[in-house]
Parts: structure tokens; C-alpha cells; sequence
């Protein structure tokens, strides 16, 4: 039998669709809850098909219902779910929010201990709270394309979604901490995260150097923005990251490369001035790491304590032996799909772990599941079915 899991005690309804929501919900219901995801009767996902990897990634360990909202007869069963749920997640825009009657107020006077999760483009008020959302659109907005790709080459996204994600991960946070506070106080409290406001948070010492050093940071390429040196550096077979930081790996690189006398150098004798001068620093290293092969070095440096590593393709990235023994990738096995890999938690507690319970859902999988639980008898649930609300 199973052992218990962390908030296998609260139920979620996910109203989301996209990526942001759901990341958040997936956070959830990988750690036990029981997540019922809602969605309309036809089958839109917003992914392009429902069987693409990335809504796979996506919705594991959820139960599908599939609902009518705009209906009567879709909102009493929607009250109903609402009335013995713990959380609520959407990502609609303020506005279709209200329209839906999901706004706060009228959920907390209906169910004053449900947490409601929102997630917004741009925030729930402001100029451009209307507006939609979407990940790239935050990045410009929110600073990190500017910051990203090598110098004068103009904005460059980053390769991943990083305003979607973490929007989703702050949202998980923010219902966590709200579940934690309605122990106390017995009420729920809305928690609303955006992807411009997560991507701003995600600059961290980057927008540190402009609100309290007045600086506007540039792109630095794969270069990092203030430490020197550090970066990608080519070697006789490709190349790799080398992270020198602080005076003590100084002295050992400088000793590791055969160049003792960069530590005295004027130019190079202080973490300023390395930074100062890094074009002429970083040339003359590149001159002597491509002379050596990945593996030589890499050896040498980690022999002395200065962080390095290769720079993997994806399928790199899988086949590292540090990698498969942390277990990020979990197995699920799919009634229709065969065996899948997933990526799992990176998170790992010592008592509990994040569990694969169920492959993605079908749309409506559960509908007379979820509508029996609701009280619902099976010629009521054949009648909705008839007039097309679930």
C-alpha cells in the first residue's frame, strides 16, 4: 500500500490551461493532492494535441472533468466542486474571471476556506491588466532579453519558458504558505502571482545592479555579467564551463594554466580589475585551455576544488551517472501509451516523496467519477451528458 503523501488531505481544482498554471498545479498534485482538472467539453488544450509531450509533462497525476461553464447547469456543478475544495488555480484574465463568477469575492464568501491561486500575464489590477499574456512577451517586458545573448547580437530569449515556470513555481509557493495560514486563522486567501512580476523577481542581482548601483547591465553572452573568469572557455575537443570565484581559486587556476604571475598582475590582481580588463584576460586563457582536451581538464580542476562541467545536449544531460542516481526522471506507465519518462520533483524531502499515481488523463476521464462523488445519480449524470454540460 502507498504511504501517505504531504497534501494527499487537500483537493485542487486546476482551471488553468497553457503552461504557468498548470506548472503550479503539477507541483501540487505530484506531492498527493488531489487534483481535479476542469475543462471544457470540447477538447482545446491550447498545446496543439493532447497527446504531445508537453501536455504529457504537463497534467500527470490529475483527474480529468470535463464542464461546460458558461452553462447553469455547468456553474451549479461547478459550485458544488467548489464548495469541498481547498485551492482553486485559474489563469484567466481578470475580467473572463468575473464573467465566470470565479472572482474572490464571491468565492470567499462562498467557501471561506478555499485558497484561490491566480495567475495573470501582467497582475489582477494595473493599465495593463487586460492585456494577454504570454511567456516571451514577459521576458522582453520584464528585462531578460536584454540580458541575454552575447554582446551587441540585440534581445535573445532564454531557451526555456523561465516567466511561465516561474510564475507557476512563485504560485505554488504563494497557496502553500496561504494552506499553512488557514491552520491559523481558518480562512483561505487569494494568491496571485503574474509572469511579469516573476520574471522581474527572477533578475535578482541583475536588477540588484540597477536599484542600488544605478547600472544597467548589458548582455555579457556566455560570459558571467560580473565575475571573472567565468564563463565557456574552448578546449582541444569542444568546450566548458569554468567557474573561478574568490582569491583562493584564483590562485589555483592561475597555478593549474602554468600562469602564477597573473596573480600579482595589475590587471588581474583584484576581482575589479579581472573584471575591468576581461577581454584580455579571457584571450589569454583561451589561448592555453584550447591546447588541452575536456576530460584533462576538467580533471585538474576539480583536483583542485574550482567548479567546471561540460556542456551537455539533452540527450547528454540524460545519460549523466549523477543525473540517474538523483532520479529526476520517473517512469509511468501509460494504459494506452506504454511506458513513459517523465521529469519528476527536484525537490526530495526526507520523509516523503513526489509520486507518479497516474499518467496524464484523457479528456472527461473521470466525469462520472468526480460527478458521482458530487452527489450526482447516474440518470442525472446522463442528462448533462445528453444536453452537452460535461
Amino acid at each position: 500500500m502507498n504511504a501517505p503523501q504531504p497534501l494527499d488531505r487537500f483537493r485542487v481544482l486546476d482551471l488553468t490551461r497553457i503552461r504557468s498554471g498548470p506548472t503550479c498545479v503539477r507541483m501540487l498534485a505530484d506531492w498527493g493532492a488531489d487534483v481535479v482538472k476542469v475543462e471544457p467539453p470540447a477538447d482545446d488544450t491550447g498545446y496543439g494535441s493532447r497527446e504531445s509531450s508537453d501536455f504529457q509533462n504537463l497534467h500527470r497525476n490529475k483527474r480529468s472533468l470535463t464542464l461546460d461553464l458558461k452553462s447553469p447547469e455547468g456553474q451549479e456543478v461547478l459550485g458544488r466542486l467548489i464548495d469541498g475544495a481547498d485551492v482553486l488555480v485559474e489563469n484567466f484574465r481578470p475580467g473572463v474571471k468575473a464573467r465566470l463568477g470565479l472572482d474572490w469575492d464571491r468565492l470567499h464568501a462562498r467557501n471561506p476556506g478555499l485558497v484561490l491561486g491566480s495567475i495573470s500575464g501582467f497582475g489582477q489590477t494595473g493599465p495593463y491588466a487586460e492585456r494577454p499574456g504570454f511567456d516571451q512577451v514577459a521576458q522582453g517586458m520584464g528585462g531578460l532579453m536584454s540580458i541575454t545573448g552575447l554582446p551587441g547580437q540585440g534581445p535573445v530569449r532564454a531557451g526555456i519558458p523561465v516567466a511561465d515556470l516561474s510564475a507557476g513555481i512563485f504560485c505554488a509557493m504563494g497557496i502553500l504558505i496561504a494552506l499553512l495560514d488557514r491552520d491559523r486563522t481558518g480562512q483561505g486567501q487569494w494568491v496571485q502571482s503574474s509572469l511579469l512580476q516573476a520574471q522581474i523577481a527572477m533578475l535578482d542581482f541583475q536588477a540588484a545592479r540597477w536599484l542600488i548601483d544605478g547600472e544597467v547591465p548589458g548582455q555579457a553572452g556566455n560570459d558571467h555579467p560580473t565575475a571573472v573568469p567565468m564563463g565557456v572557455y574552448p578546449t582541444s575537443d569542444g568546450a566548458m564551463n569554468i567557474a573561478v570565484n574568490g582569491n583562493r581559486m584564483w590562485v589555483a587556476f592561475c597555478d593549474l594554466i602554468g600562469r602564477p604571475d597573473f596573480v600579482d598582475d595589475p590587471d588581474y590582481c583584484s576581482a575589479r580589475q579581472r573584471y575591468l580588463n576581461r577581454d584580455k584576460l579571457n584571450a589569454q586563457i583561451y589561448a592555453i585551455t584550447r591546447t588541452r582536451t575536456s576530460a584533462d581538464l576538467t580533471q585538474a580542476l576539480l583536483q583542485a576544488q574550482i567548479p567546471c562541467g561540460p556542456i551537455n545536449t539533452m540527450d547528454a544531460v540524460f545519460a549523466d551517472p549523477q543525473v540517474q542516481h538523483v532520479g529526476i526522471v520517473t517512469e509511468v506507465d501509460h494504459p494506452t501509451r506504454g511506458l513513459q519518462k517523465v521529469l519528476g520533483q527536484p525537490i526530495s524531502l526526507s520523509g516523503a516523496e513526489a509520486r507518479m499515481r497516474r499518467p496524464t488523463p484523457e479528456a472527461g476521464e473521470h466525469t462520472v467519477e468526480v460527478m458521482t462523488e458530487l452527489g450526482y445519480d447516474r440518470t442525472e449524470v446522463e442528462a448533462l451528458k445528453a444536453k452537452g454540460v460535461i
